[in-house]
């Protein structure tokens, strides 16, 4: 028996289009998605702390500052290492020049409670107004 069916007087031939390149593609684009999304998070690797209920963080309308803090305790503002009075120089420019200027704090939950609370207090000497700090929720 022949798998092509056969028209019948006056049926038209009917169009199709081969959707198996449109999926393939979809998939190329998801994969191609999943793998680069990593990349483009912040780029010093540390591990954040857990919180419940988390607020929005301060970034709604300009792009944030990311102070980091990773499990040496090393501080970097916006992926680049520095030292706690390089970092107060930085803050109190950006401060000076914009009052509103966003703050992420990212510390590594390794750390000690006294080494993330080291920078948040030169945030708030710096009169920083919009600071957050940066968990991964429950």
């Amino acid at each position: 028996m022949s798998l092509r069916r056969r028209r019948q007087r006056g049926e038209k031939p009917k169009a199709t289009v081969d959707m198996t390149s449109l999926i393939d593609l979809t998939f190329l684009l998801l994969v191609t998605f999943i793998v680069t999304l990593p990349a483009l998070e912040q780029g010093i690797s540390i591990i954040l702390p857990e919180a419940k209920n988390l607020p929005e963080p301060p970034t709604k309308d300009k792009k944030a500052n990311t102070v980091t803090i990773d499990e040496r305790g090393i501080i970097y503002l916006n992926d680049k290492p520095l030292e706690i009075e390089e970092l107060e120089r930085r803050l109190m420019a950006l401060a000076a020049e914009d009052p509103e200027v966003p703050v992420l704090v990212r510390g590594d939950e390794r750390l000690t409670y006294g080494a993330v609370m080291d920078v948040v207090k030169v945030v708030y000497k710096c009169n920083v107004r919009r600071m957050a700090l940066i968990t991964v929720e429950k």
